[in-house]
């Protein structure tokens, strides 16, 4: 079930360095090359923090996670409040489709990582649910921080 997210227009701090923009990732607590895919991470992050009042404490992004012996980096994983993984985000670019791939990396990176929540974004397009085993329950909106 495709959801809409509501963003605002957030305070970034945006910076021109030899001919490239930066962003300034909150949780990494540095500037990052703004691509379109940070763009809508940048985004998500912050929906996160200011609508959805998730802890940034508890916000991880782009680290190391090994699938299937291969080393990938995931988007962001949110962890719950005794810091196992909550929620596992994959975050694309606007113009890439939310669709059957971006699903199946989401659930490579599940594999490694077991969240009880996925999330796929396209900034305008998003999608959320609840992962429990092969048993997928798509949502209306992203579920509360307990």
């Amino acid at each position: 079930m495709m959801m809409r997210l509501e963003h605002r227009a957030y305070d970034f701090k945006i910076k021109a360095t030899e001919g490239k923009r930066y962003i300034f990732d909150v949780i990494r607590r540095k500037y990052v090359v703004l691509t379109p895919e940070e763009w809508v991470r940048q985004h998500m992050v912050r929906y996160m923090l200011e609508v959805m009042d998730y802890p940034q404490a508890l916000i991880s992004m782009e680290k190391r996670v090994v699938v299937n012996n291969l080393s990938r980096r995931y988007d962001m994983v949110v962890y719950d409040r005794n810091t196992r993984p909550w929620m596992l985000v994959e975050c694309k670019a606007p113009h890439v489709t939310v669709g059957d791939q971006a699903f199946r990396q989401l659930l490579m990176y599940q594999q490694a990582i077991q969240c009880p929540y996925g999330l796929i974004t396209n900034g305008a397009t998003s999608y959320c649910c609840h992962m429990q085993l092969a048993d997928f329950k798509w949502l209306e909106t992203l579920p509360a921080f307990n």
